[in-house]
């Protein structure tokens, strides 16, 4: 039914949402990068801004098709952030995506606008870059959400994250679907496996932050993760992705008619009204 969620369709929301939030902090970081480009780094040279010109990147979560990317007047200025023609590099959006978590110190932060950059700016612009950036991840933190959501999505996502060594670690996603219909990247937490202790950590923050009402939750079935939430929005509906609730139907039909009942179901879940789901089943 229209309120039933297709996992793969909620993946693709979730993969657009973190695309756009990685487009902007990127777009941040280069900004920043020419204004320290023209002040720190050639404070005697005559040059200016001169717009910004749209190029593709690809990322682990799609094609990102206007990066808008800052130009100087004399064409001298190369963003450091990737190579003129470089369209694949995952190791970029997930540092994007590891200084945005919750805990991070500007000691840190600075350390990864410096791997970012590599070794072709003075430690000022460094630390100016590292400046800017720690403003936006404060600001985007601390930010007040809406008091009232209609829908809460809860899911969590395995990438590799490098620190020592390469090591697969969960990030909570928490994406919410405003009174008009508007999706949003509430937040997200790094941290170990996929837990519901996690989640409750992530459900308090975003809590404390304003979002006191929720209509809706829709998550998978991680054991303690509907108390988690009950907890803090007792009188919401909780919904399990549809991939969760055919598995679950499919464990009690016999094996040869698994794949058409399969099929029946996916006609049942896609249909638009109550009306049309009732239908499919005749």
């Amino acid at each position: 039914m229209s309120s039933s969620i297709n996992k793969s369709d909620f993946t693709n929301q979730l993969e657009e949402i973190i695309k756009s939030f990685i487009q902007e902090r990127l777009e941040i970081i280069m900004k920043a990068e020419l204004d320290n480009y023209l002040k720190v780094e050639r404070p005697n040279h005559p040059n200016s801004k001169n717009g910004y010109y749209k190029r593709s990147l690809d990322t682990r979560y799609g094609k990102i098709e206007e990066l808008s990317v800052p130009r100087d007047r004399r064409g001298e200025f190369q963003t450091q952030l990737f190579a003129p023609y470089q369209r694949r590099d995952g190791w970029l959006e997930e540092t994007i995506i590891k200084m945005y978590q919750s805990g991070m110190s500007t000691r840190e932060v600075g350390k990864f606008i410096e791997r970012i950059l590599g070794s072709s700016y003075s430690a000022t612009t460094i630390s100016n870059i590292t400046e800017v950036a720690m403003e936006d991840i404060q600001a985007w933190q601390q930010r007040e959400l809406h008091p009232r959501y209609s829908v809460l999505y809860l899911d969590g996502m395995y990438i590799k994250l490098r620190r020592d060594t390469v090591a697969n670690e969960v990030i909570y996603f928490a994406i919410g679907v405003t009174v008009e219909g508007y999706r949003e990247l509430l937040g997200f937490y790094i941290g170990g496996q996929e837990s519901a202790l996690g989640w409750q950590e992530m459900l308090q923050d975003l809590y404390q932050r304003g979002l006191k009402e929720v209509l809706l939750g829709v998550f998978d079935g991680l054991p303690g993760l509907e108390e988690a939430f009950k907890s803090l929005y007792p009188k919401a509906d909780v919904q399990r992705c549809v991939v969760h609730k055919v598995r679950h139907t499919l464990n009690r039909v016999r094996k040869k008619d698994r794949e058409e009942v399969a099929e029946d179901l996916k006609a049942i879940y896609r249909s638009f009204t109550h009306s049309q789901a009732e239908e499919q089943f005749y």
